[in-house]
């Protein structure tokens, strides 16, 4: 039996503006936080991973999605720390305002989701374990996680030790969360950074699928 693996101390996820995430979040930013190349691969990823008709999770969502828009879905539930960013997400079927360094259990059923999306904002996340292992809950047994990040981020906002890596580092680091929070499998990192020729937005990210075994550490 393999040995646990060490957990990150508590001040790896100390940010430098420690106030509140609501009073930082609370006007709307109806802007894009990735370049349309990177954007266009989020999609991607999201058509090739997202069943159609299914239902969808976009976790730390705001004003767009970032789903393919010629495929429909049965459900798309947004959660997210702006309730007018989340109100005009056209791709929402329902959303929830939940701030979830404060609280980081979803408000959802088990096995209610067909896969679940968080884009560019896992850097934000001071207790990304236990959040992951409620997506684990939530997700329907072999659904897929999908986890994108660029090389930008609110950098008040962004925890400690995502400053210390780089993109490697980065996806190394997810991925282990991943794994400290158990009920995840098949976990792959991916550099789906645009090949365009033109310097433009790396896009990274790290698909899992859920095992339908929650309770990990």
């Amino acid at each position: 039996m393999s040995s646990p693996r060490p957990k990150l101390p508590a001040h790896a996820f100390r940010r430098v503006d420690e106030t509140r995430d609501e009073a930082f979040y609370a006007q709307p930013r109806f802007v894009t936080h990735i370049d349309d190349g990177a954007i266009a691969a989020v999609t991607t990823l999201y058509r090739q991973y997202f069943p159609a008709g299914g239902a969808i999770l976009d976790l730390m969502s705001s004003w767009v999605s970032h789903l393919p828009p010629d495929v429909e879905y049965g459900r798309v539930e947004g959660l997210g720390m702006n309730r007018q960013e989340l109100a005009a997400n056209p791709r929402l079927t329902g959303f929830t305002v939940q701030n979830l360094n404060e609280h980081p259990v979803l408000p959802y059923d088990d096995a209610t989701f067909d896969g679940c999306g968080i884009c560019v904002s896992i850097d934000y996340l001071t207790q990304p374990v236990e959040v992951l292992r409620e997506v684990a809950r939530v997700l329907k047994l072999g659904a897929p996680t999908v986890i994108t990040f660029s090389n930008r981020c609110f950098p008040t906002k962004a925890v400690q030790v995502w400053h210390t890596l780089d993109d490697a580092g980065h996806l190394t680091l997810v991925t282990e969360f991943l794994r400290q929070a158990g009920g995840f499998t098949g976990i792959e990192m991916l550099d789906c950074s645009p090949r365009t020729g033109r310097r433009g937005d790396p896009l990274y990210a790290v698909v899992a699928a859920a095992t339908g075994e929650v309770g990990g550490g």
